[in-house]
């Protein structure tokens, strides 16, 4: 983030004006210089306005781009956590079909059946490719 910091270290060059004594030097009716010295003072203050204008016009540009970076930033970040809270949304009805399962209770039916296991796998595996067609017919993945 060295960007971020040169950018607001930059001084804000749109209030930058000549100073008026200056002003008054560079005027025809001043004694006091020569009309070279009045056309080389013109020529300072013509330069230190376009100096100013770059540095504005480049500082425009560098928070341009880096909005730009950021926002790129931002949608590579959603797009990470898009599909992290997809593979979350398939393993919570996983998790809670293997916690009811896994609570030991002498009493369950299920757990008596030959096929019982090989059915608990089976189901989970059909939710899992059911949410994930879900998610693709959605255009979510």
């Amino acid at each position: 983030m060295k960007i971020v910091v040169c950018i607001k270290q930059v001084p804000d060059t749109t209030n930058v004006r000549i100073n008026p004594e200056t002003n008054t030097l560079m005027r025809e009716d001043e004694p006091y210089l020569s009309a070279k010295t009045r056309v080389f003072m013109r020529d300072c203050a013509d330069h230190l306005r376009q100096a100013c204008d770059l540095v504005d016009s480049y500082r425009d540009i560098a928070t341009g781009l880096m909005d730009l970076y950021l926002s790129m930033m931002s949608q590579r970040m959603n797009e990470v956590m898009k599909v992290l809270t997809i593979i979350a949304t398939i393993f919570i009805p996983l998790t809670f079909i293997a916690g009811v399962y896994g609570m030991n209770f002498r009493h369950m039916p299920e757990l008596e059946w030959e096929i019982g296991y090989p059915f608990v796998l089976a189901l989970m595996l059909v939710i899992s490719i059911a949410m994930l067609f879900y998610f693709r017919r959605k255009s979510w993945l």
